[in-house]
């Protein structure tokens, strides 16, 4: 067999591409223990949600001796992260990274695309995947959770698709963003029903290893928790609020500008492509919506940092391995994407470069901004039904 053949059978085969994502997640994580716990902050972080809530102790407040920063996700991640909190570090943090990853494959997996197109989607997201990987991040696994909140529906098994939702919202908010996918639903009184009884069930599951007092009192302290931390995110200059709303602040050198003044704008604009009822039973339409979602709730949030991009770049991937014909506009965009979103924070930029622009006017948004833009102008002018290929 000619080596081109070859190689691009290794391309095209998910298999492949999946062994990497995972040996990379194994890999990261020997990386950041061997480092000290200074390097796995994230992880201690997460750690000391589930020794916290056992011992009834504020979840949300900073614990100097234990680690740095202070922790952003609901109560409920305290059910989550108690199998991997009980056990030795070295081998808690290997199998959390290795859950996300799972998550996430297991959700490009379930995508309606093509052994190839699955392979190549994975191979286009494995940059902003390692970003994620290094940093322990469950943003991995929530990308995962939203892709397969709308697939499920697609599928027709609407409790899945509820369960996807509520658990990326009870660990951290930007869950609820699959019920963009609420009007493709068939069987509405099901999915209904569902969240319902599965969001009664994670608002007092960590009331059992605690007590219903704490966990009430937590979901307070978490609201309390995020506002201020989002009036922290919007100070110029720092590692968050790499968004729109972060690259006019940063640009214009205005701090005060509200995220009301791009969310509500914002909010209309990805609604719109709603207005085209006739074109919801299409699965490419679906799809589109599901892409648009991925990169609006990273667009549209100052919390919003370097490894959360692996969820908008899911985005812009779906949206690109959906494009029927890859004009050069097309190709343009995803290299845009490529260079200045994924590779932006590497060492193949000058440090200078990434200091002084960058991350200075959150430049890491700027691309996907562009794909977003043209995600809405496709919903609302393209046919469907004949316009775009899954297979």
């Amino acid at each position: 067999m000619p080596l081109k053949n070859k190689f691009f059978k290794f391309i095209a085969n998910p298999k492949y591409i999946f062994g990497i994502y995972l040996l990379v997640s194994i890999i990261s994580a020997i990386t950041k223990f061997r480092a000290g716990p200074e390097k796995y902050n994230n992880y201690m972080i997460f750690k000391n949600v589930f020794t916290n809530t056992l011992a009834e102790k504020n979840i949300y407040l900073l614990y100097p001796d234990v680690h740095f920063d202070s922790n952003h996700y609901g109560v409920f991640f305290s059910v989550l992260i108690a199998p991997f909190a009980l056990l030795p570090d070295w081998l808690g943090i290997i199998l959390w990274n290795l859950a996300n990853t799972s998550i996430f494959l297991f959700a490009i997996h379930k995508l309606p695309f093509s052994s190839a197109k699955k392979a190549f989607f994975a191979w286009l997201c494995l940059q902003e995947f390692i970003t994620a990987a290094v940093s322990l991040q469950f943003n991995i696994a929530l990308t995962g959770l939203l892709i397969l909140s709308a697939v499920y529906i697609y599928e027709r098994k609407e409790t899945q698709s509820a369960f996807s939702i509520l658990v990326g919202f009870f660990v951290k908010l930007y869950g609820i963003a699959g019920l963009s996918a609420f009007f493709f639903i068939k069987n509405k009184w099901k999915f209904g029903l569902s969240f319902l009884g599965i969001g009664i069930l994670f608002l007092i599951v960590p009331m059992l290893i605690s007590s219903p007092h704490f966990g009430l009192q937590s979901y307070a302290d978490w609201f309390q928790s995020l506002s201020e931390k989002n009036t922290s995110n919007q100070i110029l200059g720092n590692r968050q609020d790499y968004s729109l709303m972060g690259i006019v602040r940063r640009i214009s050198g205005n701090a005060d500008i509200s995220n009301l003044t791009f969310l509500l704008p914002g909010i209309v604009v990805f609604c719109l492509p709603y207005l085209r009822i006739s074109q919801f039973k299409t699965l490419s339409f679906q799809l589109m919506i599901l892409a648009s979602t991925l990169l609006f709730i990273v667009l549209f949030s100052s919390s919003s940092e370097s490894p959360t991009f692996i969820i908008a770049v899911a985005g812009v991937m779906i949206w690109f391995v959906m494009q029927k014909e890859k004009s050069p506009l097309i190709i343009g965009l995803l290299i845009f994407v490529m260079i200045l979103t994924c590779f932006s924070f590497s060492d193949l930029f000058p440090k200078f470069l990434k200091d002084e622009y960058i991350m200075k006017y959150s430049l890491k948004a700027l691309p996907c901004c562009v794909v977003w833009f043209r995600v809405i102008y496709e919903l609302l002018t393209k046919d469907f039904e004949n316009d775009y290929k899954l297979d």
